[in-house]
């Protein structure tokens, strides 16, 4: 394959901080409509690695490609115009705004000061946030205020306030810390439906969880890749057994 057929390709990606590499010459091919899940110990450089492809980190060496261009000096703000949506662990949403609002002022004409101003509620972004509103499992519940939400609401409002910008390659950490069961549920579902179009990258720890949604599995260590595959030959591989599972 050529690197034009992978929706994110990072080669040879190096970060370094007063010496240390987080990442150390990582490689990684994702594909699109891929779920992939990275997971790792603590201190593993998962974090880093989003941090890098997002643009809030820069990289010391090596290159990352999306959708052919490369990512390495550009901007972070213009990453996200490219197509590339990162969820932080905490949830960044309007807690005195409707779920209806949060999701409007994601649209992305309302970016810019000027776009804000000129900005009015047309057919289509209603129609763009009823669609996700669905997505999301919030489609009743778009005039509540999203500080009276639960946790799991939250985190999904969240994406889709992501989904309302239609990224092509959406990156999530730790999605369901602090669900209940029935939410991590319906974050499995949630997740498998998003990625029909576009490419989503996770970082968990839930073993279960990642057994559910995982088209393939990403095990890092000590900011390298120590394997990669389907959850069962991961789980299988005596190095990731050592470092990881074995603990």
């Amino acid at each position: 394959m050529s690197n034009t057929d992978f929706a994110l390709a990072v080669e040879d990606l190096t970060v370094s901080f007063d010496g240390f590499k987080a990442i150390d010459a990582l490689t990684l091919y994702v594909d699109k409509n891929e779920l992939r899940v990275i997971i790792g110990p603590n201190g593993a450089g998962k974090t880093t690695l989003l941090d890098l492809i997002c643009g809030k980190t820069r990289a010391t060496a090596g290159s990352i490609k999306f959708k052919n261009e490369e990512l390495t000096q550009m901007a972070e703000h213009k990453r996200v115009r490219l197509g590339i949506g990162r969820k932080f662990q905490t949830p960044s949403i309007y807690e005195n705004l409707s779920v209806f609002q949060n999701l409007e002022v994601s649209f992305p004409s309302g970016r810019s000061v000027f776009g804000a101003l000129a900005f009015k509620c047309t057919d289509a972004v209603h129609d763009r946030v009823q669609a996700v509103a669905d997505d999301i499992g919030l489609g009743d519940k778009l005039d509540t205020e999203a500080g009276l939400l639960s946790h799991g609401q939250k985190q999904w409002l969240e994406i889709g306030m992501l989904l309302m910008q239609e990224p092509e390659l959406l990156m999530l950490d730790e999605p369901i810390a602090g669900m209940s069961a029935r939410e991590r549920e319906l974050t499995a579902e949630l997740l498998q439906r998003i990625c029909q179009n576009r490419a989503v990258i996770v970082i968990e720890h839930d073993m279960e969880f990642v057994k559910r949604i995982a088209h393939k599995v990403t095990v890092m260590h000590q900011g390298k890749i120590l394997a990669e595959g389907s959850m069962d030959k991961v789980q299988a591989d005596p190095k990731v057994i050592d470092v990881y599972l074995g603990h």
